[in-house]
């Protein structure tokens, strides 16, 4: 009578130790070095990248903000002629407008030209002898002696104020252009301030510098958030540049691997194709000779070295079966068969093939099934290579005089499991992913004298893995090895509940049929005018 059987424990595999590479350390290394050649070779110490790009900035946003500078120089011109004299102030808003000519088509020639180291250390020179100017122009008005009265002062800060502010922030992207832009300003109106000799003035002219300090401070943080912005874009670059790099070559070594896989599949197959002609030949004509059916050897030893020949070809013969298994599974030419198959069934099967082996060992097989266990859709051949696998592998490795347990039952999910457990030596847990490897082969199995070929629980796995199920394997050393194969619950086909509603007859009721007849209206004929009806 079969037990219940256990819940199976669900075990993670140890994952294999990753290895430790100073690839953080190379990265820093590289990027020192890169910076420091950058400050080297650049005139700002920044890179030559982004010595250009901030020279682009520049160049765009001075393009952009013409139409402001030259609202600004109108409006000026039209004060400074209310306030004094209009030929001057024409003279100087002609002036104005050269220098901001003279700057515009300086930034569009720029940005029409390839960009090149030496060329960007010339247009940075440019631009700030460009700037210098035009801070110098706007100094000639401002410290124009318009008068000492209290408006004459506040007009001058206030148009002071207002182009440096607006130096300041149309070459933020190049402070040393902003401070020559904006430091002849604040020099000529704090200097026209402290020549007039009173209080005020000097007050006025410690508010102006403080003005061109704050100012200059504002273009030195904005070039700092630029610079910022421009780096963190680079390394941005650089990485995507690396995962490019990198994804190219793993995709590349995938293909090869992919390639060298299909390689070694077709030699495999091909192989075992050609060797399995003369091992038929051999098979045959050792089994003859072995079974003496054309007369007894004249020499009795003659009929041992028959049975060893039939014996090594048949081991050879499954051999080759299992690595054409595999090399059909690896190239994905391995198709399933699914039918409704018995788990319980094949298992038992298995244990008969297998049960003279085991007790010519010594070894007892324990049998805990639970019953009334439904069908399972999946291919029959394959869940018999599984058990058949697993039991061969714990008859091998179990001492005599050892136990076997197999176990069928439900899953906590609702699947169906298989357990094989043995009293064997068991495997190391550092061997447990070369055992599950192709041709892997653990220690024990090494030192044993029934050594395989390390087939059998890659197989077995993979079988398992295309019925979308999982493979478990435990063991420890001198105590034994168990390995669990779970069917997941939509393999399982479970009964249909009965109907509850009753069907309709086979046959109609005759009774019922003729009242339904009487019922059903007649069809009478369209002509029917003296005919009586």
């Amino acid at each position: 009578m079969s037990k219940p059987a256990n819940r199976p424990e669900v075990v993670h595999l140890p994952a294999e130790t990753p290895v430790d590479v100073p690839v953080r350390n190379r990265r820093v290394a590289a990027q020192r070095v890169r910076e420091a050649r950058d400050r080297l070779t650049s005139t700002s110490g920044t890179r030559p990248a982004f010595d250009r790009e901030l020279l682009r900035q520049y160049a765009q946003t001075r393009l952009s903000a013409s139409l402001v500078v030259t609202l600004l120089v109108i409006g000026t011109g039209f004060l400074f002629g209310f306030w004094s004299q209009p030929i001057e102030a024409a003279v100087w808003a002609c002036g104005m407008f050269c220098i901001h000519a003279m700057i515009i088509h300086a930034c569009k020639r720029y940005l029409a030209e390839p960009p090149s180291a030496n060329g960007a250390r010339r247009w940075r020179m440019k631009f700030i002898l460009f700037d210098l100017l035009y801070g110098m122009c706007w100094t000639v008005v401002l410290v124009h002696p318009t008068g000492v009265d209290i408006v004459s002062n506040s007009l001058m800060m206030f148009l002071m104020l207002l182009v440096v502010a607006v130096s300041s922030m149309l070459a933020a992207s190049l402070p040393i252009a902003a401070f020559a832009a904006t430091a002849p300003v604040t020099l000529g109106v704090a200097f026209n301030f402290i020549m007039r000799g009173t209080l005020d003035n000097y007050v006025l002219a410690a508010l102006a510098i403080a003005a061109e300090g704050y100012f200059a401070l504002l273009a030195h943080r904005l070039h700092s958030n630029t610079l910022a912005t421009l780096e963190a874009r680079a390394e941005k670059d650089a990485l995507i540049g690396e995962l490019e790099q990198a994804k190219a070559i793993s995709d590349e070594a995938r293909h090869r691997a992919e390639a060298a896989n299909v390689a070694k599949s077709r030699f495999l197959a091909q192989m075992s194709h050609k060797l399995r002609t003369p091992l038929n030949a051999i098979l045959g004509f050792s089994e003859v000779m072995k079974s003496e059916i054309f007369g007894g050897h004249a020499v009795p030893v003659y009929k041992d070295y028959s049975a060893d020949i039939h014996n090594s070809g048949v081991h050879l013969l499954n051999l080759i079966n299992e690595i054409l298994d595999l090399s059909r599974i690896e190239a994905g030419r391995y198709e399933l068969n699914e039918e409704a198959v018995s788990l319980v069934h094949v298992v038992a099967d298995c244990h008969h093939l297998l049960k003279l082996r085991a007790s010519s060992r010594g070894i007892t097989i324990h049998e805990v099934f639970e019953h009334g266990m439904p069908r399972i859709w999946g291919d029959e051949r394959a869940t018999r290579q599984i058990v058949l696998n697993l039991l061969s592998n714990s008859i091998k490795f179990t001492p005599q005089g050892g136990e076997i347990w197999l176990k069928v039952g439900w899953t906590a999910s609702g699947g169906q499991y298989l357990s094989c457990k043995d009293t064997g030596s068991g495997i190391a847990e550092d061997e447990i992913p070369i055992v599950l490897a192709s041709f892997g082969q653990g220690s024990n199995s090494i030192k044993s004298a029934e050594q395989g070929a390390g087939l059998g629980l890659p197989i077995a796995k993979s079988l398992i893995d295309m019925h979308g199920g999982t493979f478990t394997l435990k063991s420890k050393l001198r105590v034994g090895t168990e390995v669990i194969v779970t069917f997941p619950p939509e393999r399982v086909m479970s009964a249909l509940a009965p109907m509850t509603e009753d069907g309709p007859p086979l046959q109609p009721d005759f009774e019922t049929s003729v009242a339904d007849e009487r019922r059903r209206p007649r069809n009478k004929p369209i002509m029917s005018a003296g005919t009586g009806l």
